[in-house]
Protein backbone atom coordinates (compact mmCIF):
# COMPACT_ATOMS: atom_id res chain seq x y z
CA UNK A 1 0.00 0.00 0.00
CA UNK A 2 3.29 2.45 0.67
CA UNK A 3 3.40 2.41 -3.27
CA UNK A 4 -0.12 3.43 -4.40
CA UNK A 5 -1.21 6.97 -5.05
CA UNK A 6 -3.77 8.67 -2.56
CA UNK A 7 -6.46 8.32 -4.57
CA UNK A 8 -5.89 4.93 -5.44
CA UNK A 9 -6.02 4.27 -1.67
CA UNK A 10 -8.72 6.51 -0.61
CA UNK A 11 -10.72 4.92 -3.67
CA UNK A 12 -10.24 1.38 -2.57
CA UNK A 13 -11.39 2.41 1.01
CA UNK A 14 -14.06 3.96 -0.67
CA UNK A 15 -15.36 0.73 -2.25
CA UNK A 16 -14.22 -1.36 1.37
CA UNK A 17 -16.59 1.11 3.43
CA UNK A 18 -19.50 1.44 1.14
CA UNK A 19 -19.66 -2.93 0.76
CA UNK A 20 -19.60 -2.86 4.36
CA UNK A 21 -22.30 -0.66 4.41
CA UNK A 22 -24.59 -2.56 2.01
CA UNK A 23 -24.18 -5.49 4.88
CA UNK A 24 -21.06 -7.77 3.10
CA UNK A 25 -17.59 -8.30 4.41
CA UNK A 26 -15.11 -6.52 2.39
CA UNK A 27 -11.45 -7.39 2.67
CA UNK A 28 -8.49 -5.61 1.04
CA UNK A 29 -5.84 -6.92 -0.68
CA UNK A 30 -6.64 -10.94 -0.94
CA UNK A 31 -5.22 -13.14 -3.62
CA UNK A 32 -6.27 -16.39 -4.26
CA UNK A 33 -4.27 -19.68 -3.25
CA UNK A 34 -2.69 -19.92 -7.03
CA UNK A 35 -1.80 -16.58 -6.72
CA UNK A 36 -3.36 -16.34 -10.35
CA UNK A 37 -5.57 -12.72 -8.94
CA UNK A 38 -5.32 -10.51 -6.04
CA UNK A 39 -8.34 -8.43 -5.20
CA UNK A 40 -7.99 -4.13 -4.35
CA UNK A 41 -11.49 -5.39 -2.54
CA UNK A 42 -12.79 -8.76 -1.93
CA UNK A 43 -16.53 -9.12 -0.94
CA UNK A 44 -17.83 -12.08 0.65
CA UNK A 45 -21.61 -13.45 0.79
CA UNK A 46 -23.19 -14.74 3.42
CA UNK A 47 -21.45 -18.18 3.70
CA UNK A 48 -17.85 -16.30 3.87
CA UNK A 49 -17.66 -17.12 0.29
CA UNK A 50 -16.02 -14.87 -1.79
CA UNK A 51 -17.69 -13.69 -4.47
CA UNK A 52 -17.47 -9.95 -5.99
CA UNK A 53 -14.13 -8.04 -6.42
CA UNK A 54 -13.71 -4.27 -6.82
CA UNK A 55 -10.89 -3.09 -8.31
CA UNK A 56 -9.92 0.40 -8.30
CA UNK A 57 -8.11 0.67 -11.36
CA UNK A 58 -6.27 4.00 -11.98
CA UNK A 59 -3.18 2.60 -13.66
CA UNK A 60 -3.02 1.81 -17.34
CA UNK A 61 -4.41 -1.26 -18.81
CA UNK A 62 -5.70 -2.35 -22.33
CA UNK A 63 -9.12 -3.95 -23.08
CA UNK A 64 -7.35 -7.38 -23.81
CA UNK A 65 -5.67 -6.97 -20.29
CA UNK A 66 -9.19 -6.02 -18.96
CA UNK A 67 -10.94 -9.27 -20.34
CA UNK A 68 -7.91 -11.64 -18.69
CA UNK A 69 -7.86 -10.26 -15.87
CA UNK A 70 -11.67 -10.68 -15.65
CA UNK A 71 -11.57 -14.41 -16.58
CA UNK A 72 -9.34 -15.45 -14.49
CA UNK A 73 -11.83 -14.34 -11.43
CA UNK A 74 -14.43 -16.10 -13.43
CA UNK A 75 -12.44 -19.17 -13.23
CA UNK A 76 -12.54 -19.25 -9.53
CA UNK A 77 -16.51 -18.11 -9.21
CA UNK A 78 -15.56 -14.22 -8.61
CA UNK A 79 -17.68 -11.60 -10.15
CA UNK A 80 -15.61 -8.68 -10.68
CA UNK A 81 -16.22 -4.46 -11.23
CA UNK A 82 -13.89 -2.24 -12.84
CA UNK A 83 -13.81 1.15 -11.26
CA UNK A 84 -11.76 4.30 -13.06
CA UNK A 85 -11.82 7.58 -12.26
CA UNK A 86 -11.15 8.34 -16.05
CA UNK A 87 -12.36 7.11 -19.69
CA UNK A 88 -10.97 3.96 -20.16
CA UNK A 89 -10.70 2.09 -22.84
CA UNK A 90 -11.35 -0.83 -21.42
CA UNK A 91 -14.51 0.32 -19.79
CA UNK A 92 -16.86 -0.51 -22.89
CA UNK A 93 -15.81 -4.75 -23.01
CA UNK A 94 -15.98 -5.29 -19.15
CA UNK A 95 -18.26 -4.57 -16.26
CA UNK A 96 -17.00 -1.28 -14.77
CA UNK A 97 -18.37 2.21 -12.70
CA UNK A 98 -16.45 5.43 -13.93
CA UNK A 99 -16.29 7.55 -10.78
CA UNK A 100 -16.25 10.99 -9.60
CA UNK A 101 -14.16 12.03 -6.49
CA UNK A 102 -16.15 14.35 -3.87
CA UNK A 103 -15.42 18.21 -4.30
CA UNK A 104 -16.25 19.27 -0.51
CA UNK A 105 -15.70 17.29 2.71
CA UNK A 106 -18.97 15.61 3.28
CA UNK A 107 -20.19 14.79 -0.25
CA UNK A 108 -20.21 11.20 -1.89
CA UNK A 109 -18.46 9.47 -4.78
CA UNK A 110 -20.79 9.94 -7.58
CA UNK A 111 -20.77 7.42 -10.52
CA UNK A 112 -20.48 8.65 -13.86
CA UNK A 113 -20.51 6.09 -16.06
CA UNK A 114 -21.46 2.36 -15.87
CA UNK A 115 -25.07 2.28 -15.02
CA UNK A 116 -27.61 2.38 -17.23
CA UNK A 117 -31.34 2.25 -17.49
CA UNK A 118 -33.73 1.57 -20.11
CA UNK A 119 -35.86 4.36 -21.45
CA UNK A 120 -39.01 3.86 -23.44
CA UNK A 121 -41.47 6.89 -24.13
CA UNK A 122 -45.05 5.67 -23.78
CA UNK A 123 -47.12 4.48 -25.63
CA UNK A 124 -45.24 2.03 -25.91
CA UNK A 125 -44.82 0.99 -30.13
CA UNK A 126 -42.24 0.81 -32.18
CA UNK A 127 -42.58 4.12 -33.28
CA UNK A 128 -42.12 5.33 -29.81
CA UNK A 129 -38.23 6.41 -28.67
CA UNK A 130 -36.08 3.99 -26.60
CA UNK A 131 -32.70 4.13 -25.61
CA UNK A 132 -30.17 2.86 -22.83
CA UNK A 133 -29.18 5.98 -20.59
CA UNK A 134 -26.51 6.28 -18.32
CA UNK A 135 -27.29 7.93 -15.07
CA UNK A 136 -25.64 9.01 -12.32
CA UNK A 137 -25.91 8.11 -8.55
CA UNK A 138 -23.48 8.03 -5.67
CA UNK A 139 -21.15 5.25 -5.32
CA UNK A 140 -22.20 3.57 -2.30
CA UNK A 141 -26.18 3.11 -3.70
CA UNK A 142 -23.92 1.60 -6.85
CA UNK A 143 -22.11 -0.94 -4.79
CA UNK A 144 -24.94 -1.76 -2.99
CA UNK A 145 -27.13 -2.59 -6.02
CA UNK A 146 -24.39 -4.63 -7.19
CA UNK A 147 -23.32 -7.02 -4.44
CA UNK A 148 -27.40 -7.07 -3.55
CA UNK A 149 -28.22 -7.96 -6.99
CA UNK A 150 -30.58 -5.18 -7.85
CA UNK A 151 -28.41 -4.89 -10.93
CA UNK A 152 -25.96 -7.29 -13.25
CA UNK A 153 -23.59 -6.98 -15.79
CA UNK A 154 -25.87 -6.57 -19.25
CA UNK A 155 -23.74 -7.08 -22.80
CA UNK A 156 -25.68 -4.62 -24.89
CA UNK A 157 -26.02 -5.54 -28.88
CA UNK A 158 -23.00 -3.77 -29.77
CA UNK A 159 -20.92 -5.75 -27.54
CA UNK A 160 -20.71 -3.06 -24.73
CA UNK A 161 -21.15 -3.92 -20.52
CA UNK A 162 -23.17 -1.96 -18.33
CA UNK A 163 -24.86 -2.61 -15.03
CA UNK A 164 -28.53 -2.32 -15.39
CA UNK A 165 -31.74 -3.94 -13.38
CA UNK A 166 -33.55 -6.95 -15.13
CA UNK A 167 -36.98 -5.32 -15.30
CA UNK A 168 -34.81 -2.34 -17.80
CA UNK A 169 -33.20 -5.47 -19.76
CA UNK A 170 -36.95 -7.06 -20.12
CA UNK A 171 -37.85 -4.06 -21.53
CA UNK A 172 -34.90 -3.69 -23.62
CA UNK A 173 -36.20 -7.52 -24.98
CA UNK A 174 -39.62 -6.36 -25.41
CA UNK A 175 -38.79 -3.75 -27.26
CA UNK A 176 -36.91 -6.20 -29.47
CA UNK A 177 -39.24 -8.37 -29.69
CA UNK A 178 -41.50 -6.01 -31.28
CA UNK A 179 -39.34 -4.30 -33.56
CA UNK A 180 -38.40 -8.06 -34.86
CA UNK A 181 -42.18 -8.55 -35.32
CA UNK A 182 -42.81 -4.98 -36.79
CA UNK A 183 -39.91 -5.91 -39.08
CA UNK A 184 -41.01 -9.28 -39.92
CA UNK A 185 -44.26 -8.00 -40.78
CA UNK A 186 -42.67 -5.66 -43.49
CA UNK A 187 -40.30 -8.39 -44.34
CA UNK A 188 -43.90 -10.36 -45.10
CA UNK A 189 -45.85 -7.32 -46.26
CA UNK A 190 -42.17 -6.91 -48.95
CA UNK A 191 -42.11 -10.68 -50.04
CA UNK A 192 -46.18 -10.49 -50.72
CA UNK A 193 -45.34 -7.59 -52.82
CA UNK A 194 -42.98 -8.73 -55.00
CA UNK A 195 -45.28 -12.02 -55.29
CA UNK A 196 -48.00 -10.33 -56.51
CA UNK A 197 -45.50 -8.28 -58.60
CA UNK A 198 -43.86 -11.21 -60.05
CA UNK A 199 -47.49 -13.05 -60.56
CA UNK A 200 -48.66 -9.64 -62.08
CA UNK A 201 -45.27 -9.57 -64.53
CA UNK A 202 -45.74 -13.05 -65.27
CA UNK A 203 -49.77 -13.09 -66.22
CA UNK A 204 -48.57 -9.44 -68.02
CA UNK A 205 -45.59 -11.65 -69.99
CA UNK A 206 -47.98 -14.50 -70.56
CA UNK A 207 -50.91 -12.08 -72.42
CA UNK A 208 -48.08 -10.52 -74.18
CA UNK A 209 -47.33 -14.35 -75.56
CA UNK A 210 -51.20 -15.17 -76.41
CA UNK A 211 -51.08 -11.54 -78.11
CA UNK A 212 -48.25 -12.20 -79.80
CA UNK A 213 -49.42 -16.40 -80.69
CA UNK A 214 -52.56 -14.93 -81.80
CA UNK A 215 -50.75 -12.41 -83.97
CA UNK A 216 -48.31 -15.07 -85.31
CA UNK A 217 -51.67 -17.06 -86.19
CA UNK A 218 -53.38 -14.22 -87.80
CA UNK A 219 -50.41 -13.80 -90.05
CA UNK A 220 -50.05 -17.54 -90.79
CA UNK A 221 -54.05 -17.22 -91.59
CA UNK A 222 -53.10 -14.05 -94.23
CA UNK A 223 -50.10 -16.06 -95.59
CA UNK A 224 -52.00 -18.94 -96.49
CA UNK A 225 -54.59 -16.97 -97.49
CA UNK A 226 -52.30 -15.00 -99.51
CA UNK A 227 -50.41 -18.10 -100.89
CA UNK A 228 -54.17 -19.91 -101.41
CA UNK A 229 -55.55 -17.19 -103.37
CA UNK A 230 -52.40 -16.70 -105.59
CA UNK A 231 -52.61 -20.35 -106.22
CA UNK A 232 -56.22 -19.67 -107.45
CA UNK A 233 -54.99 -16.81 -109.47
CA UNK A 234 -52.09 -18.64 -111.06
CA UNK A 235 -54.89 -21.69 -111.86
CA UNK A 236 -57.49 -19.15 -113.53
CA UNK A 237 -54.76 -17.41 -115.09
CA UNK A 238 -53.30 -20.71 -116.83
CA UNK A 239 -56.81 -22.25 -117.26
CA UNK A 240 -57.26 -18.75 -119.32
CA UNK A 241 -54.25 -19.69 -120.88
CA UNK A 242 -54.60 -23.02 -122.11
CA UNK A 243 -55.13 -21.88 -125.66
CA UNK A 244 -52.51 -19.78 -125.65
CA UNK A 245 -50.13 -22.70 -124.25
CA UNK A 246 -51.37 -24.62 -127.47
CA UNK A 247 -50.17 -21.76 -129.53
CA UNK A 248 -46.75 -21.00 -128.18
CA UNK A 249 -45.92 -25.09 -127.45
CA UNK A 250 -45.23 -23.88 -123.84
CA UNK A 251 -46.48 -26.14 -120.46
CA UNK A 252 -48.64 -24.83 -118.22
CA UNK A 253 -45.98 -25.53 -115.21
CA UNK A 254 -43.15 -23.52 -116.83
CA UNK A 255 -45.58 -20.22 -117.41
CA UNK A 256 -44.54 -18.58 -113.89
CA UNK A 257 -40.89 -19.04 -114.20
CA UNK A 258 -41.21 -17.52 -117.44
CA UNK A 259 -43.17 -14.80 -116.18
CA UNK A 260 -40.36 -14.30 -113.90
CA UNK A 261 -37.48 -13.97 -116.41
CA UNK A 262 -39.75 -11.08 -117.90
CA UNK A 263 -40.25 -8.91 -114.67
CA UNK A 264 -36.72 -9.59 -113.63
CA UNK A 265 -35.46 -8.30 -117.08
CA UNK A 266 -37.92 -5.70 -117.21
CA UNK A 267 -37.36 -4.24 -113.61
CA UNK A 268 -41.09 -3.61 -114.11
CA UNK A 269 -44.63 -4.60 -112.96
CA UNK A 270 -45.65 -6.94 -116.02
CA UNK A 271 -49.41 -8.09 -116.62
CA UNK A 272 -50.74 -10.56 -119.23
CA UNK A 273 -53.19 -9.12 -121.53
CA UNK A 274 -55.27 -11.69 -124.19
CA UNK A 275 -53.78 -13.45 -127.36
CA UNK A 276 -54.32 -10.72 -130.30
CA UNK A 277 -54.92 -12.24 -133.34
CA UNK A 278 -53.45 -8.45 -134.88
CA UNK A 279 -50.48 -10.12 -133.49
CA UNK A 280 -49.99 -13.10 -134.68
CA UNK A 281 -52.18 -14.54 -132.00
CA UNK A 282 -49.03 -13.66 -129.71
CA UNK A 283 -49.90 -13.10 -125.78
CA UNK A 284 -50.04 -9.31 -125.01
CA UNK A 285 -47.72 -8.21 -122.45
CA UNK A 286 -48.25 -4.72 -120.67
CA UNK A 287 -45.78 -3.20 -118.12
CA UNK A 288 -46.33 -0.15 -115.88
CA UNK A 289 -43.23 2.48 -115.76
CA UNK A 290 -43.95 3.14 -112.50
CA UNK A 291 -46.28 3.17 -109.46
CA UNK A 292 -49.41 4.58 -110.67
CA UNK A 293 -48.78 4.87 -113.95
CA UNK A 294 -51.00 3.01 -116.78
CA UNK A 295 -49.53 0.36 -118.16
CA UNK A 296 -48.68 0.29 -121.58
CA UNK A 297 -47.88 -2.16 -124.14
CA UNK A 298 -44.26 -3.49 -124.08
CA UNK A 299 -44.03 -6.95 -125.95
CA UNK A 300 -45.84 -10.33 -127.35
CA UNK A 301 -45.16 -13.81 -126.50
CA UNK A 302 -44.59 -15.92 -129.20
CA UNK A 303 -46.41 -13.82 -132.47
CA UNK A 304 -46.74 -16.50 -135.11
CA UNK A 305 -44.20 -16.06 -137.82
CA UNK A 306 -46.53 -15.14 -140.78
CA UNK A 307 -47.87 -11.60 -138.95
CA UNK A 308 -44.41 -10.23 -138.28
CA UNK A 309 -44.96 -8.42 -141.94
CA UNK A 310 -45.16 -4.66 -140.99
CA UNK A 311 -43.89 -5.48 -137.20
CA UNK A 312 -43.26 -2.40 -134.74
CA UNK A 313 -39.68 -2.20 -134.50
CA UNK A 314 -39.80 -1.34 -131.21
CA UNK A 315 -42.52 -3.95 -130.37
CA UNK A 316 -40.53 -6.72 -128.15
CA UNK A 317 -41.32 -10.19 -129.06
CA UNK A 318 -40.42 -12.50 -126.15
CA UNK A 319 -40.01 -16.29 -126.95
CA UNK A 320 -39.39 -19.24 -124.42
CA UNK A 321 -36.36 -20.94 -126.05
CA UNK A 322 -33.66 -21.06 -129.20
CA UNK A 323 -36.03 -23.00 -131.40
CA UNK A 324 -38.61 -20.27 -131.35
CA UNK A 325 -35.85 -17.91 -132.13
CA UNK A 326 -34.96 -19.90 -135.18
CA UNK A 327 -38.58 -19.64 -136.28
CA UNK A 328 -38.62 -15.65 -135.42
CA UNK A 329 -35.57 -15.00 -137.72
CA UNK A 330 -36.45 -16.93 -140.63
CA UNK A 331 -39.53 -15.12 -140.95
CA UNK A 332 -38.31 -11.58 -140.21
CA UNK A 333 -38.81 -8.96 -143.03
CA UNK A 334 -37.81 -6.36 -141.07
CA UNK A 335 -35.78 -5.67 -138.20
CA UNK A 336 -36.99 -7.22 -134.85
CA UNK A 337 -35.99 -7.30 -131.10
CA UNK A 338 -36.56 -10.38 -129.74
CA UNK A 339 -35.91 -11.32 -125.87
CA UNK A 340 -35.47 -14.85 -125.42
CA UNK A 341 -36.49 -15.67 -121.61
CA UNK A 342 -35.68 -19.81 -121.32
CA UNK A 343 -37.45 -20.96 -117.85
CA UNK A 344 -35.86 -24.36 -118.28
CA UNK A 345 -32.37 -23.02 -117.79
CA UNK A 346 -33.54 -19.72 -116.18
CA UNK A 347 -31.48 -17.75 -118.63
CA UNK A 348 -32.42 -14.27 -120.36
CA UNK A 349 -31.02 -12.88 -123.62
CA UNK A 350 -31.80 -10.10 -125.81
CA UNK A 351 -31.26 -11.05 -129.93
CA UNK A 352 -31.85 -8.40 -133.08
CA UNK A 353 -32.60 -10.46 -136.03
CA UNK A 354 -33.54 -8.96 -139.64
CA UNK A 355 -34.52 -10.31 -143.06
CA UNK A 356 -32.05 -12.79 -144.53
CA UNK A 357 -29.11 -11.37 -147.14
CA UNK A 358 -29.89 -11.62 -150.87
CA UNK A 359 -27.15 -14.64 -150.79
CA UNK A 360 -29.30 -16.80 -148.62
CA UNK A 361 -32.32 -16.50 -150.51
Amino acid sequence: MANESPEHHLLKLELATAARAAGFRAELEVGNEARTWRADVLVFDGQDRPFMALEAQLSPMTAQEARMRTDRYAADGVAVCWVAMEKRPWERCVPCLRVAAPRDRGEAWTVRYGMARYTWAAPRTVKTKAAWTHISCSLDEAVRWILQGQVHAHTGPDGSVWWTARSYVRLAIDRARLEAEAKAVQQAAAAEQRRRAAQELAAATERARLVAEQRRLAAEDRRLAAEEEAHEEQQAEQERLTDFFAHAGIKAGLWPAFMQLVCSASGKAVTCGEQSPAHGNGLLLYSRPRPGAAFQLAGVVCPCPSALTGWPADLTILVPGRAWLSRIAEAAQSPLKVAVLDPVTQRCAYERVGPRTATLT
